[in-house]
């Protein structure tokens, strides 16, 4: 992580900067090297984007992407501070709750937070907190002396190097980013949380390039192909939902048609639905063999398969659905 850090290849286009498709193919790239590098990386480029939408201010600079037609617009990417790694942490459980309180010179932060990825590595994040009774998002450096991570708090296998235990924070100086509840308010939320499915994708589909390269070896039965075309199938379908996705809301980045949200959702539902087939097709198809022998698979199976909890599955699909019934019933082809 810290070499891409200190590399430009982290220096991704902004959602909705008309580049949104390559910024999510970097991320898909990222995710089939290495999950865990995926989703760190995921939450870093997230942050520069959140402070750039929330008028983060000085914890990031332009940068400028070079494409085929030329250089782009300098507004068009922005990065990270050499050397930081940031991290976004957001998850809101019932408890514990993490508080912020007004001091003389700004805010600081008591208490434990939940699911923080890179606890011991990053440098700086984003962290939500309740602040006079709302919940706010905050920036923060983190000093060891006032932001612990805790020992034993992470138990999974998959995803095991991602370090996504608790931390917590005494008295940490933390500065407000945005106004409270803007976080979730803000169109770029919804574009964020794709960024998410692309990483699952690519991670799916460095699973399923284990059967290609089995059945392109001339070793596979019916019952694998079978098994390769349904993957193959199935991730073509959340590959044309991630880049129909990126077009449209390159063309409407501040959501003005209100469709962020059920776009959002069910992009997500759509990755993780291929995702979730590309694991069981690619097991039944392979066997225990690279489970067992293949260390690079087995850890990526386990990765995922943790990864894609990062969705809340049928709560998901109950939202997605509440969404759709207040719209007007729209699902044939458009002229």
């Amino acid at each position: 992580m810290k070499s891409l850090v200190s590399s430009a290849r982290l220096d991704l286009p902004l959602p909705g900067s008309g580049r949104t498709l390559a910024r999510w193919r970097a991320l898909a790239e990222i995710a089939y090297e290495d999950t865990v590098l995926g989703r760190l990386v995921e939450a870093h480029t997230d942050a520069v984007a959140i402070m750039a939408e929330l008028g983060g201010g000085d914890p990031v600079h332009r940068s400028t992407v070079a494409g085929a037609a030329g250089p782009r617009s300098e507004t068009e990417c922005l990065a990270a501070a050499p050397g930081e790694i940031w991290g976004v942490w957001a998850a809101e459980p019932p408890s514990p709750v993490l508080r912020a309180r007004r001091v003389s010179d700004g805010w600081v932060l008591d208490g434990r937070k939940l699911w923080c990825s890179g606890a011991s590595m990053c440098t700086h994040a984003l962290v939500t907190a309740v602040a006079d009774e709302q919940t706010a998002l905050f920036a923060v450096q983190l000093d060891r002396a006032v932001a612990q991570p805790v020992p034993g708090t992470w138990h999974a296998v998959g995803m095991g190097e991602s370090d996504s235990g608790a931390v917590d924070f005494d008295n940490a100086a933390a500065r407000m980013v945005g106004a409270p509840g803007e976080y979730l308010s803000r169109p770029g939320f919804w574009h964020g949380a794709i960024g998410v499915a692309a990483c699952w994708y690519g991670s799916a589909c460095a699973v399923a390039a284990a059967l290609h390269r089995y059945a392109a070896a001339g070793r596979a039965d019916d019952h694998a192909l079978a098994h390769l075309g349904a993957v193959t199938a199935a991730l073509s379908t959340a590959r044309a939902s991630l880049s129909t996705a990126a077009h449209a809301i390159d063309d409407d980045p501040r959501d003005t048609a209100g469709y962020g949200r059920i776009r959002a959702r069910t992009v997500r539902a759509v990755v993780e639905t291929a995702a979730t087939e590309t694991l069981d097709r690619v097991g039944r198809a392979l066997g225990a063999g690279p489970l067992c022998g293949d260390r690079p698979h087995a850890r990526r199976v386990a990765d995922l398969t943790v990864y894609l909890r990062q969705s809340h599955a049928e709560r998901d699909l109950a939202d997605l659905g509440r969404d759709q019934a207040e719209k007007e019933f729209t699902w044939l082809l458009s002229r």
